[in-house]
C-alpha cells in the first residue's frame, strides 16, 4: 500500500504560493470606476477611468492546479486486507478484530491508532469516532456499512494528521442523522461527516449522506475528493471545507442542500478556495451550487446546477470542462468576500451554457473585471454581462439568445451589479426567445420564483444569506458563513 506523508506546513506553504499566483490578476482592493461600454473579440479594450485593477488574461490559467494539492496516497484507494483491521457493526454494537485500538461503547466505535479499517455491517444508533494522535493517518474503508446516529456525525474525525475515507468498490454505503447534532464540547458538530483535520475521499463504491438538520460533508481543514460515487440530502451546505475543496474524479449529485460546495476561512481570506479538475457534478441549491470566498478554478469536469447563483466567489477562473449552469440571480458572480482579491471572472475555456430566469438576473456579474480568452459559452438572458471594473474580450465564441456576438456590451455601465444598477437593455443582443422557458434546461428548485429577479432567493432562504455583491447582513465583508 502506497503511504504518502506530506508535511502539513509544506502544504500550507504550497497552498500559499499557488494563491499568489492567483494574486497577478485578483490583486488589490476594488476601486470606484467608470467601465466601458464595449469590447470586442477583435482588439481588446480596457478603458476605465479609474481601473478595478491591471490584469493579464494569462496569469491565472494554471495559477492553482489540483496535482499540487493532491497526494499520491489520496488518488490511491488501495489497501492491504491482511494487516487491515475488521470492525463488523451489527444493531446498537459493534465487534472488532483487534482491540488494541478499537474501543466499542454503547454504539460510539472509537479508533485511536494508525492503520486500516474495514467497516462493514449495520448500526441503527451511533457513529465512528476517530481520536488518534497528531501524527497518525487513518483510513476508513467503508464495505456495504449503514450508520444512523441520532444526535451526532455518524463519522466524527476528532483528532489525526489526516483521515481517507474509501468507498471499496462495488460497495454502497449510507451515513444519515435523523435527529439535531449535538457539540462535542466546544466542537460545533454539524455534519454527516466531520472532519476536525485534513480529510480525503477516494474509491469505487457509492456513499448516501442523508440528513433534515445539517450539511453533508463538513472539514475544518483541506478536503480531497478523488473518487467515489456521493449523493447527498441536506438543509445546509452539500460538501464544506474551510482551507480548501480539491475533486479531481468522482460523481458527485446534491438533491437538495442551501449551498452545494462552500469554502470558507473566518481567519484568513486568502484560504477557502476551490479547485475542480474533474469529475460529475449534479447540484441543486436553494443559495449558492458553488461558493468560495477566495478563489474558485475549474480545469475539468462535468457541471450541472441549478441554483440562485450557480457560482460565487472572489476570484472565478474557467479553463475546462462542460458547464450547464441554470440561476436565478446570477450565473457566475465575482464578489467582494475576500480582502485579498479584486473580484474577477476569467474565461480561457471550456464549454459554457448559461440559462437566466427573467427579471433582474446576470448570466456573468462581476463587481470588478471581466476576462474571456477562450471558450465557448451560450448565454439565454436579458442582462447578459455586468462588470465594474475592466473587460479583457480577445478569444471564445459566445452566443447570446440565439446570436453570436462579437462585443461584450456591460448592461450597467459601471453600475454596482444587478441588483442596483441602472435597467435598459444595452444594445446588440437578442430578446430572449418568446418560447423561452428555463425548465427546458433545468428545474429550479422550489420556491424560486425566477420572474421576480432582485436578490433571487427562494421563499425560506435563511435571513444571513449573502445578497448579491455584497456581504451577509450585520456582519463584515469578511464575515463568516454561520455553516462552519
Amino acid at each position: 500500500m502506497k503511504r504518502f506523508n506530506m508535511n502539513k506546513k509544506i502544504a500550507a506553504l504550497i497552498a500559499a504560493l499557488l494563491v499568489a499566483g492567483v494574486l497577478a490578476a485578483c490583486s488589490g482592493n476594488i476601486a470606484s470606476s467608470e467601465s466601458s461600454v464595449s469590447t470586442t473579440a477583435e482588439e481588446t479594450t480596457v478603458a476605465s477611468e479609474t481601473s478595478v485593477s491591471e490584469t493579464s488574461s494569462d496569469t491565472t490559467s494554471a495559477a492553482t492546479s489540483a496535482d499540487d494539492l493532491v497526494s499520491d496516497r489520496d488518488m490511491d484507494p488501495s489497501y492491504d486486507e491482511e494487516s487491515a483491521v475488521a470492525i463488523t457493526l451489527n444493531g446498537d454494537s459493534a465487534t472488532s478484530s483487534d482491540s488494541a485500538g478499537v474501543t466499542v461503547e454503547d454504539g460510539t466505535v472509537t479508533i485511536t491508532a494508525q492503520g486500516t479499517y474495514i467497516i462493514s455491517g449495520t448500526l441503527s444508533d451511533g457513529q465512528i469516532v476517530v481520536d488518534a494522535g497528531d501524527e497518525d493517518k487513518i483510513q476508513l474503508v467503508l464495505r456495504d456499512c449503514d450508520i444512523t446516529s441520532s444526535d451526532s456525525a455518524p463519522i466524527y474525525v476528532k483528532n489525526a494528521d489526516k483521515v481517507f475515507i474509501t468507498l471499496d468498490a462495488g460497495s454502497e454505503n449510507t451515513l444519515t442523522n435523523v435527529g439535531a447534532f449535538e457539540a462535542d464540547g466546544d466542537t460545533n458538530i454539524d455534519g454527516i461527516i466531520f472532519s476536525k483535520d485534513d480529510l480525503t475521499i477516494n474509491g469505487l463504491g457509492g456513499l448516501t449522506i442523508n440528513t433534515s438538520d445539517g450539511n453533508g460533508i463538513v472539514c475544518k481543514d483541506e478536503l480531497v475528493i478523488t473518487g467515489g460515487s456521493l449523493l447527498i440530502d441536506c438543509s445546509k451546505s452539500a460538501i464544506e471545507a474551510n482551507d480548501s475543496i480539491v475533486i479531481t474524479a468522482g460523481s458527485i449529485t446534491v438533491t437538495s442542500c442551501n449551498d452545494g460546495l462552500h469554502a470558507e476561512n473566518d481567519d484568513d481570506d486568502t484560504l477557502g478556495f476551490i479547485v475542480i479538475s474533474g469529475g460529475t457534478f449534479d447540484i441543486t441549491a436553494a443559495d449558492d451550487g458553488i461558493h468560495a470566498v477566495s478563489t474558485i478554478t475549474i480545469e475539468d469536469g462535468n457541471i450541472t446546477v441549478t441554483a440562485a447563483e450557480a457560482i460565487e466567489g472572489t476570484c472565478v477562473t474557467i479553463n475546462g470542462g462542460t458547464l450547464s449552469l441554470t440561476a436565478s440571480d446570477d450565473g457566475i458572480n465575482a464578489a467582494q468576500k475576500s480582502d485579498s482579491y479584486t473580484p474577477t471572472i476569467e474565461i480561457n475555456g471550456g464549454d459554457i451554457t448559461i440559462v437566466m430566469g427573467e427579471g433582474d438576473t446576470d448570466a456573468l456579474d462581476s463587481n470588478g473585471n471581466l476576462i474571456i480568452t477562450g471558450g465557448t459559452m451560450d448565454i439565454t438572458a436579458t442582462w447578459p454581462f455586468d462588470y465594474d471594473g475592466t473587460c479583457e474580450f480577445t478569444g471564445g465564441t459566445i452566443t447570446v439568445n440565439g446570436s453570436q456576438v462579437d462585443t461584450i456590451t456591460n448592461q450597467f455601465e459601471g453600475g454596482p451589479g444587478g441588483m442596483d444598477g441602472q435597467s435598459g437593455m444595452g444594445p446588440g443582443y437578442g430578446s430572449m426567445p418568446d418560447d423561452f422557458d428555463p425548465a427546458d434546461t433545468g428545474t429550479p428548485p422550489d420556491g424560486f420564483d425566477p420572474s421576480n429577479g432582485g436578490g433571487g432567493q427562494p421563499d425560506g432562504n435563511p435571513p444571513d444569506a449573502m445578497p448579491q455583491g455584497g456581504a451577509p447582513q450585520g456582519r463584515p465583508v469578511d464575515g463568516g458563513n454561520g455553516n462552519s
